[in-house]
């Protein structure tokens, strides 16, 4: 079974209300929408992959374009969705979106041209509410927007 591993970072604002770091996909499937476009960081573990956490960390750093900023993590737990397990993990710090960077895949587009074209595997990241977290991310994810409530509250 395929697992994808992410990290969930969070913050709260003067005022002490909580956003999260989203992102959202990359690519001319998602150029045009935006709800249920979003995505926590995350990417595939590899078979050899032991640590989850360390696949979590490693998958932020490829999608944001640098390291996760330490701290301590919580467990998210799982989700199954689209023929795979998504586990996500919390963790509260800064991180400047405008300045996120991610790592790109190839496809071929438009479909059948035998152009190969490159994109960003994330092409923004925002800090955002909880209620727009629910909104734009993928419905496979927003049940880690719960559970992150439930686990600083």
């Amino acid at each position: 079974m395929k697992e994808s591993t992410g990290l969930l970072l969070w913050r709260r604002t003067p005022e002490g209300h909580v956003e999260l770091l989203i992102g959202h996909m990359g690519g001319p499937f998602w150029a045009h929408r935006d709800e249920g476009a979003w995505s926590i960081p995350k990417g595939l573990a590899e078979p050899t992959d032991n640590d989850p956490l360390a696949v979590a960390e490693r998958e932020f750093a490829e999608e944001m374009g640098t390291p996760a900023p330490a701290g301590e993590s919580t467990g998210l737990g799982s989700v199954m969705a689209n023929g795979k397990r998504i586990t996500i993990f919390a963790r509260e710090g800064h991180f400047v979106a405008e300045a996120m960077v991610s790592n790109t895949f190839e496809m071929e587009w438009p479909r059948g041209s035998g152009e190969v074209q490159s994109f960003p595997e994330i092409d923004r990241a925002e800090w955002v509410s909880p209620v727009d977290a629910r909104r734009l991310l993928a419905k496979s994810q927003c049940s880690f927007v719960d559970r992150l409530e439930q686990s600083i509250s």
